[in-house]
């Protein structure tokens, strides 16, 4: 008999919006805390979860900061990292590309070299004892200046051999696009990818300059996209991606409830929508919970689920090599259950 959970938990699934800061997991925080010292505000698991009530993206992202301090040396980057590759690997997601925030740590006095060394070889060993491929994408702090994304990209060109692309996250209000432009040209010229956060919390607007003056072959979130009918037809014509966050978004109020998401109207009008879980660890669910929730919620079908992973798979920076395999395995599995 068909089972959809088992199918979903089976079907090869690629994770594009996956802040590594946002996967780091209560015990872990504990864990950390205890090895370098930190006194937590919170005295226990339990008191810290009760803490992860929002009801904006500032909410959030002051508890994320908070969060972030335990982190303080290669072992620590190296801990986080793996713990979401474990999670990955018993999720079957083959291929992940992960952001991360070096200001959240330089701005604390912790080398970029630290984040970056930590993160790197939990990749290299996710592939040799998963199998998993990754990317990692150097995230700029939108709150803070460009001089600052700017010093950050400067520090991070010894490392470049390691970094896909930058992206831009943080917040969103009264930080638009257009702020980043000169960073992005610099990141383009350098060869990196590039990737935005836009229309979350911000207008549609946003997305349609991140598109156009940051020149991203992505867009992440892009929820309200749908406020702006010439724009859906473009991105629909371009078939730009947008990595959706589901549960996120029902986490810091974009929409009260999983059932009144976006996210039916935005496949039937035909967008390049992926499904991922941004910031697992504070938002209730990771890749594969937030699947399952929304198959449940919207009555999705396994070749839907399969679409989206395909959609994954061709918004991905993977080889082409890679990409060929993943969207086998997908077919494969999808055939298995038909």
């Amino acid at each position: 008999m068909f089972n959809q959970q088992d199918f979903i938990k089976k079907i090869a699934k690629v994770e594009l919006h996956l802040h590594i800061e946002g996967s780091l997991e209560p015990e872990l925080m504990f864990k950390l805390a205890k090895r370098n010292n930190i006194t937590l505000p919170y005295a226990s698991v339990d008191d810290l979860k009760k803490a992860y009530q929002f009801n904006n993206l500032q909410e959030f992202l002051d508890l994320y900061y908070q969060g972030a301090e335990v982190l303080q040396t290669e072992q620590d980057f190296f801990d986080l990292a793996w713990a979401y590759f474990e999670t990955c690997h018993r999720d079957n997601v083959l291929h992940t590309e992960i952001f991360f925030d070096p200001q959240t740590h330089t701005e604390r006095g912790i080398a970029i070299s630290t984040v970056i060394n930590g993160l790197v070889r939990a990749k290299q060993q996710a592939f040799t004892q998963f199998g998993i491929t990754c990317e990692y994408i150097l995230c700029f702090l939108r709150h803070l200046s460009q001089d600052s994304a700017i010093e950050t990209l400067e520090a991070a060109k010894p490392y470049l051999k390691h970094i896909i692309g930058v992206g831009l996250d943080s917040s969103e209000q009264g930080h638009p696009p257009e702020k980043f432009q000169q960073v992005f040209a610099m990141a383009k010229q350098l060869g990196l990818q590039r990737v935005a956060h836009a229309g979350e919390e911000g207008p549609a607007a946003n997305v349609a300059n991140a598109w156009q003056l940051l020149d991203v072959s992505r867009i992440d979130h892009g929820v309200r996209c749908l406020e702006d009918e010439v724009l859906v037809k473009k991105l629909v014509a371009a078939q730009m991606p947008l990595t959706v966050c589901p549960f996120s978004n029902v986490k810091l109020k974009v929409v009260e409830h999983l059932s009144e998401h976006p996210l039916p109207k935005m496949l039937q009008k035909g967008l390049a929508v992926t499904i991922n879980s941004d910031d697992p660890a504070y938002f209730g669910g990771y890749l594969l919970d937030n699947l399952q929730a929304c198959s449940d919620t919207f009555a999705w079908s396994p070749q839907q689920i399969a679409q989206l992973s395909h959609n994954a798979v061709a918004a991905s920076y993977a080889s082409e090599q890679r990409k060929s395999e993943l969207s086998q395995l997908i077919d494969n599995r999808l055939a298995e259950f038909s």
